[in-house]
């Protein structure tokens, strides 16, 4: 259908213009159905028209003004009174040529544009190029009504091979509440099969379930405007279909309501079948994803293929583990499957009856992100009382690794606000702090100084001061090594730390960037409790989970990684002190932390990475050699 934008844009003889809003751009997609045109001298002798259709355009024919003033204005003003009274979506008026630059309209009548969102607009093309426009939107309009019933046409011609697609039912139903204005529902016994809109459910549910126990007659009318029918009853289906509106039904919609629980009781009857053969099969879902957790990879492959051809032909993939009461698991289940239908495998977990387990295979070079974005909504939709744990990309030989990776994460969203946590390695230890407790505990370590007059200048030079040697730290802040040096110094008596001391730093680190980057669940009143002690902090479930999952590769190499990070960690990360202490050299140790990098996936040259090294080790181990490097760290309330 033509509208405002394309007749500006695809017309260029008609030399139409916006010369009202200034930024035209939301008026573009405004719909045109007709063209009216209104004389200028009928205008200023009768007035406005009565009535004009709606969703057109008017045209004031015969030469504006230079400037329009006096009973000009006052006529257009009250033709635009009433085409916002019609809903017309524009007002044209012709001026001379020459004149597309000149603004002809008012104030007054800008601002009431403005107030009736009706855009103002400025023809220079003669009176005769206009002739044929009324006819040309009206050819648009039957091309375009011919065009859609054409694609209905289509539709329904293609309905059949679509039939077990468990979206169908729901798009139907909302092509049907689109076409009839009207609550549309399809119910059984005990369970709404599709709705739409959303308040369909509470509006119909009750006359639906009724007729349905009841056992009332196929085809009857429940209440005013309403409609009930029985879908496909001679294929023992109790579905019923009830539509209901405020207007009457004329006779084509019912005719239109017939043909849909028609097609409706076709989509309803496949998905029963569709649902006996995929309890089936789950048998041998749960037999190929076995054998794909003992690593049988090709005999996996063979019995999926009989399925699902090619779905587990990738070398890689991703576990997820969704974790829910035993009496939902079964409806989760089903609501798995439907958001990823062909791209996964959703499985109920054999061990846990509260579980369900997804292997979603990725593909080299290609996003992950769909199956991910309907996994997370899923669980928006199941909370509270759901979570969704995921691994990273893993070797389809290595699902067993990424399935314990996606259980742990699983545990982990369990003591989240945000019950989803996507690979546990990518989670910032920051975000499982609770931030009351951890704003009152960095305030208490920084107090004394965001009490001093400079603490602006010090925040910011602490916060890179603490990540970089000071010379670098000097030029990213534009100042003078010595001071940053003198800043520093003066930061450290303040708060009573030795910042060649990596733990003093890690400490003062992790407090600034609690208050600098976290906001509080509320206003945090430093003195109005006893600050927690960062051990009380860090002594969590969570923090405990999501440091077992972080040293977990590390802690399975053959190399004793963390005994040479407890080393380097206790010896300020300098590597000959650590190579010494461990009787090794400084090569061997260089390369246990390479090792312990791709095994973390952290950088542990900064700050940060030594951190989360830092608290692994205290918190995910339970071991005597992690003792030495927390003395100072978290002994202290």
């Amino acid at each position: 259908m033509p509208t405002l934008g394309s007749l500006t844009t695809a017309k260029p003889e008609l030399e139409l213009t916006f010369a009202w809003p200034q930024n035209s751009t939301a008026h573009f997609p405004a719909r045109i159905t007709g063209l009216t045109l209104v004389a200028l001298a009928e205008l200023l002798e009768v007035g406005s028209p009565s009535t004009l259709p709606a969703d057109s355009l008017v045209l004031v024919t015969g030469v504006i003004p230079f400037r329009i003033r006096g009973r000009i204005a006052a006529a257009l003003e009250a033709l635009l009174q009433q085409m916002a009274l019609d809903e017309c979506v524009g007002l044209v008026v012709s001026t001379a040529p020459g004149q597309s630059g000149h603004q002809p309209f008012p104030q007054s009548l800008r601002d009431l544009s403005d107030d009736l969102d009706i855009p103002l607009l400025v023809t220079a093309a003669p009176g005769d190029r206009w002739t044929d426009v009324h006819a040309g939107i009206q050819h648009d309009r039957l091309v375009l009504a011919e065009r859609r019933v054409e694609q209905m046409n289509a539709l329904v011609q293609q309905l059949p091979s679509q039939l077990a697609d468990p979206k169908a039912m729901q798009r139907i139903m909302d092509w049907l509440a689109r076409a009839l204005s009207a609550q549309v529902l399809v119910s059984e016994k005990e369970r709404i099969l599709a709705a739409s809109p959303a308040t369909a459910v509470e509006h119909l549910a009750h006359a639906a379930i009724r007729q349905s126990v009841e056992n009332s007659s196929p085809d009857m009318t429940a209440g005013p405007h309403t409609q009930l029918i029985t879908l496909s009853p001679a294929a023992g289906s109790e579905a019923v279909l009830a539509v209901a509106r405020r207007a009457p039904l004329d006779d084509s919609e019912l005719r239109l309501i017939q043909h849909a629980a028609t097609l409706l009781g076709l989509v309803e009857q496949a998905c029963r079948e569709y649902r006996a053969v995929a309890t089936a099969s789950q048998a041998t879902r749960l037999a190929a994803v076995e054998l794909l957790l003992d690593g049988e990879i090709d005999k996996a492959r063979r019995i999926m293929d009989g399925l699902v051809p090619g779905l587990l032909d990738s070398d890689t993939a991703r576990v997820f583990v969704i974790e829910t009461s035993a009496t939902r698991r079964d409806a989760t289940l089903r609501r798995c499957e439907a958001v990823t239908a062909g791209q996964a495998l959703a499985v109920p977990d054999p061990r846990r009856r509260d579980r369900v387990l997804v292997i979603h295979p990725v593909w080299l070079g290609e996003a992950a992100d769909g199956v991910v974005g309907e996994l997370t909504r899923l669980i928006g939709d199941l909370r509270p009382g759901a979570s969704l744990g995921g691994s990273g990309t893993y070797a389809i030989s290595l699902l067993a690794d990424a399935l314990k990776e996606a259980t742990i994460a699983a545990r982990l969203a369990l003591h989240q606000p945000d019950p989803v946590a996507l690979s546990v390695q990518q989670t910032d230890l920051i975000t499982l702090l609770p931030p009351g407790e951890s704003h009152l505990w960095a305030h208490n370590v920084l107090d004394p100084l965001m009490l001093t007059d400079n603490w602006d200048q010090l925040r910011d030079t602490l916060h890179t001061a603490l990540t970089y040697p000071y010379i670098v730290a000097a030029r990213r802040l534009d100042l003078h090594r010595n001071t940053v040096r003198r800043h520093m110094t003066k930061a450290a008596e303040a708060l009573g730390k030795d910042f060649a001391s990596l733990t003093d730093r890690i400490e003062v680190a992790l407090a600034l960037e609690l208050i600098t980057h976290q906001v509080p669940d509320a206003p945090t009143q430093p003195h109005a409790t006893v600050p927690p002690s960062l051990t009380v902090l860090l002594d969590t479930p969570q923090i405990r989970v999501w440091a077992e999952s972080l040293l977990g590769a590390a802690r399975a190499d053959r190399r004793d990684l963390l005994a040479t990070a407890s080393a380097w960690l206790t010896a300020n990360t300098h590597l000959e002190s650590t190579a010494r202490a461990l009787g090794l050299s400084e090569v061997t140790v260089r390369s246990h932390i390479r090792a312990l990098e791709n095994h973390l996936a952290r950088d542990l040259s900064s700050l940060s990475g030594m951190r989360d090294l830092h608290v692994a080790l205290t918190f995910g181990t339970g071991e005597t050699r992690a003792a030495d490097i927390t003395r100072g760290l978290y002994a202290v309330a």
